[in-house]
């Protein structure tokens, strides 16, 4: 059962906020052609009806989206999305330590040379930008990726799941309606990928050009 920190996460965006004042217009619309239809005005109810559903769909659509963003973090510079402690616990074997934006961690045991980390990312047109919505993006998937392609082809693979699950995900509907191109600029994924043979401390990055892992700046000024 969604608790008052799941709704607060998408109650306070410009996009639900700008989505229930649709709604509301509309309902007031609808509410005044009834009261045409009661006066026996029918061209005003028609009107004011037809008006008034236009507004309440769009209010709906603007609710739908904010909560389809729900997980997905706006990108308007930079970001750090991660900490990772990677350390080796065999050959091509080592265990994936990770610290979220949001405090929480999580720990992976992953086969392979390299530490693999992708994410979504949705990107809207400029006039959605002007009412909130930015480019934002969602962390995808974990796992340990073999320099060599015969590896990659035939060793154990391990890949974990990184994003959470949400009653509405823009990503899949994009995905699958073409209708929602006008609406949704462009939405792809990205990918990076490092050396876990070593103990490092590495920081993966987000940037409006896709993922980045570079070492962590806290270990690099010890």
């Amino acid at each position: 059962m969604p608790d008052a920190a799941y709704f607060s996460q998408f109650a306070n965006s410009p996009v639900f906020i700008v989505g229930v004042a649709f709604a509301v217009l509309g309902a007031i619309m609808v509410v005044a052609g009834l009261e045409a239809l009661l006066r026996l005005r029918p061209l005003r109810f028609i009107a004011r009806t037809l008006l008034g559903l236009l507004l309440i769909s769009i209010g709906i659509l603007g609710g739908t989206v904010a909560v389809g963003l729900r997980g997905y973090r706006a990108l308007t510079h930079e970001d750090l999305a991660l900490r990772v402690l990677v350390q080796p616990a065999g050959p091509q074997r080592f265990i994936a330590s990770l610290q979220f934006h949001d405090g929480r961690q999580a720990s992976y045991t992953l086969a392979g040379d390299e530490i693999y980390i992708d994410a979504r990312v949705l990107k809207w047109p400029t006039y959605l930008n002007m009412v909130g919505l930015h480019t934002s993006y969602e962390l995808d998937r974990i796992g340990g990726r073999y320099r060599e392609i015969d590896q990659e082809r035939s060793s154990v693979r391990t890949l974990y799941k990184l994003g959470r699950e949400k009653p509405v995900d823009l990503f899949d509907l994009r995905r699958r309606h073409t209708f929602l191109a006008p609406f949704i600029d462009a939405e792809y994924g990205s990918a990076a990928f490092a050396p876990a043979s070593e103990l490092a401390e590495l920081e993966l990055r987000v940037s409006t050009t896709g993922l980045l892992i570079r070492p962590s700046v806290a270990r690099k000024d010890r």
